[in-house]
């Protein structure tokens, strides 16, 4: 074997000149010769001097050094990876070799500091080779702490020659310290056996609760001494080593064990990524939350929490739709959200100019000769995919039909995995910090945060608190810039929701088309029944009925085929069940509103859910009540609605008999079926169709409402029990006796009057 400088060279020893590799064949070491053999068999020889000095020259790793690791490859040096102290530690440096070079610390006449060109660098009078000469002799010169601090020790003629070819940056990297940037070399702990271990480690933590370190480092021992149990225990990494090597490899690992396990099966399964939107409405995310602001119900004026629903677009950040409910919301309230942010936004009262509608190529007049009314500025769009997480109300399947029939794609976020909504997460947030905490009833995000006593604060009601954040939406945040949202093509502008909305329509135009009012029937849930010929038909439990299902049309099975074939297609609201809509078959535009048969003909009852409706039903059935007609059912039901202490009782000790829950319920039902009737599209019914009352808002009302009902179905009934009877013509012997008292003793003359009055008992 022989040597050169730092190159060993050997035969088997293998190396690339000019891309081919080359394997030693034979050394001459007395001749200074050696034999180089490639892959096609092609042998040359070579001297020592030729092979050291080639510029091409690269060696190959051999089989004793392919054991161990190999040094680890990096990025070139920059800037950045200078600290403010090293970077002007280097600029020093590079000031003394421009002055060597060029007589000017800068490097050039035009920068040329105070006091420059000092004499023994003037390029006028020197040459480059003095210069150079000087710079060394000066640095020699300097004092050693200065020198060391500023690296100039070492700064010579042949360093200033070789710095010579370099400026700019690469003349500043090159006066850095290579120290401050070294090369990583890795754990020379972490052998191949403690990297097998680490990766066991890894793979076992997956499956369980989230580990310290030392637990992850216990395991370690007990791995390695089970399946390498000659390896010496004191070369097993401590765990700080663990702790570091863990990051390097396998990240910070904040997040949870469930949410990583998520994430590993959504990648094994190639699901990974975001989706880059364009356009206005190509991604719509749902979400909903409670809202943080304790509200008053308008029935029994109890403090209670809503939940708020957003539409949120993707590509501009609007709002283009939110909705507040009582408690939980439904798929009903998600269907008719949808249906909103189709359907543009009317302008409220207090509302000025400036919060009309501004786009420009689609004039406000135009849009308010379409919709009939004034429109706010919100875009409103059909809404080409849908994000939703997996709550209960987003997995019905009321609302994925009804989403197929706006013609939406249903993207569903994973499982435990909020980026894939992330903005509508963070606009919860800003909703709160911008509005919710300036308002009284204010909760906090957390139980910990709560105020002493937030319902005594609650003083706004639910309409009030959904104009309130209308007028945020459509004021405030509609024409916020947006910071770390602002569109990659406008890095130099500044955008908001509705500024992005207009650059889309310039872009791609508009498409003015409105949801026929007969949208809102869509949306809803149906029903494939049969009509029966008497009694109408069956939804949930309930018989429904209209004049029109006695036509000869509506007496026969329905048309239709497929799965649900000759069955008759009835939609129905399950906010307000006193009624449900059927399409006519010969004209599709027109709906057929079918009324409960418990209705009574004349006057209204307060509006029921399916939840009560099912209580009803219950309720017959636990008591084993025989129900002869739908009729019967009225009495119950209205036993049902009024079941709260009466409002004659309040505010006595009685009011506290209702419990809160109950209360709440009540004041639920009243609102949902406020909020189905302002849904429900204003057609005029035609004269012989009764539609249902509006529902009062105060209990008080509500009360006189179900009091009137009872009346009502009790004279109802008591007509129908004595239809078939005559009247009684003459009073009986003991109404003749109750008006005259028993004991009152006649007068003894026998006047006119006495004997008449004797006649009229006789």
């Amino acid at each position: 074997m022989a040597a050169r400088g730092f190159l060993q060279i050997a035969p088997g020893r293998r190396v690339t000149l000019n891309g081919v590799e080359w394997t030693i064949e034979d050394v001459h070491g007395q001749f200074g010769r050696l034999v180089l053999v490639d892959d096609d068999g092609r042998t040359e020889t070579r001297s020592f001097r030729w092979l050291l000095n080639h510029p091409d020259l690269r060696l190959l790793p051999t089989v004793e050094e392919s054991g161990r690791p190999s040094p680890v490859a990096r990025q070139p040096r920059t800037r950045a990876d200078l600290t403010e102290d090293q970077l002007e530690r280097a600029r020093l440096r590079a000031a003394h070799v421009l002055e060597a070079e060029t007589g000017f610390r800068e490097g050039h006449p035009a920068r040329a500091m105070p006091g420059e060109p000092r004499p023994a660098y003037d390029p006028d009078r020197t040459t480059l080779t003095q210069r150079r000469h000087a710079k060394a002799a000066e640095t020699k010169a300097m004092p050693r702490p200065e020198a060391v601090r500023l690296g100039l020790q070492h700064l010579s003629y042949r360093t200033l020659e070789r710095l010579s070819a370099l400026s700019g940056d690469s003349l500043l990297l090159a006066c850095a310290d290579g120290r401050w940037t070294r090369r990583r070399s890795g754990h020379r702990s972490i052998t191949e056996e403690i990297r097998e271990a680490i990766f066991a480690v890894k793979a076992e933590c997956g499956e369980r609760a989230r580990l310290s370190m030392s637990a992850k480092h216990r395991l370690m021992h007990q791995y390695m001494s089970e399946r390498f149990p000659t390896f010496p225990t004191k070369k097993i990494p401590s765990r700080s080593t663990l702790d570091h090597v863990w990051k390097e490899w396998f990240g910070p690992g904040g997040a949870r064990p469930r949410y990583e396990r998520t994430a590993e099966a959504a990648a094994e399964a190639g699901v990974s990524g975001r989706m880059v939107v364009h356009r206005p409405g190509q991604v719509l995310v749902l979400d909903s939350t409670p809202m943080p602001v304790k509200l008053r119900e308008t029935v029994f004026g109890d403090a209670v929490t809503a939940t708020l629903t957003l539409a949120l677009d993707l590509y501009t950040h609007g709002l283009p739709a939110f909705r507040l409910t009582l408690q939980s919301d439904t798929s009903v309230d998600i269907a008719m959200l949808l249906r909103d942010v189709m359907l543009p936004f009317p302008m409220r009262d207090g509302w000025g100019e400036d919060m009309e509608w501004p786009y420009a190529g689609v004039p406000a007049d135009v849009i308010a000769e379409f919709t009939g009314h004034r429109v706010a500025a919100l875009p409103f769009f059909a809404p080409e995919t849908v994000t939703t997480d997996h709550g209960g109300p987003y997995k019905n399947h009321d609302l994925v039909e009804a989403e197929r029939e706006i013609g939406c794609r249903i993207l569903p976020a994973r499982v435990l995995r909020q980026t894939d909504k992330f903005a509508v997460e963070r606009q919860f947030l800003t909703v709160q910090t911008m509005l919710f905490e300036h308002l009284l009833g204010f909760t906090g995000g957390d139980v910990s945060d709560r105020g002493a006593d937030p319902e005594r604060d609650a003083s706004l009601t639910l309409a009030q608190a959904e104009h309130i954040i209308a007028t945020w939406i459509v004021q405030i945040w509609q024409n916020r810039k947006l910071g770390e949202y602002a569109p990659s093509w406008a890095p130099g502008e500044d955008h908001s929701p509705n500024t992005l909305f207009a650059a889309a329509m310039e872009q791609g135009g508009f498409d003015l088309d409105f949801p026929e009012p007969s949208f809102y029937y869509k949306v809803l849930r149906k029903h494939h029944v049969k009509i029966h010929p008497r009694r109408g038909v069956k939804i949930l439990g309930l018989w429904y009925h209209h004049p029109v299902l006695d036509e000869p049309r509506f007496q026969q099975p329905s048309a239709r085929g497929g799965k649900h074939a000759r069955q008759w297609v009835v939609r129905s609201d399950r906010r307000d069940r006193r009624q449900v809509f059927l399409q006519d078959d010969a004209d599709h535009e027109t709906w057929h509103i079918l009324r409960w048969r418990g209705l009574p003909p004349e006057g209204e009852i307060p509006a029921f859910s399916d939840k009560t409706a099912g209580a009803l039903l219950a309720h017959v059935k636990a008591n084993n009540i025989r129900i002869h007609s739908e009729s019967e059912l009225l009495e119950h039901l209205l036993g049902i609605l009024g079941s709260v202490t009466p409002v004659d009782q309040w505010p006595s000790q009685a009011k506290k008999k209702a419990g809160k829950k109950q209360r709440v319920a009540q004041a639920r039902e009243i609102t949902r079926a406020q909020a189905a009737a302002a849904d429900r599209p204003s057609i005029p019914a035609p004269a012989d169709e009764p539609t249902p009352a509006e529902m009062p808002a105060a209990w008080a009302e509500h009360a006189r409402t179900i009091d009137r009902a009872v009346d009502t179905d009790r004279r109802r009934r008591r007509e129908e029990a004595l239809a078939g009877t005559r009247p009684v013509a003459r009073p009986t012997l003991h109404e003749a006796l109750s008006r005259r008292p028993m004991f009152l003793l006649p007068p003894r003359d026998g006047s006119e009057a006495d004997r008449a009055a004797r006649e009229e008992e006789a």
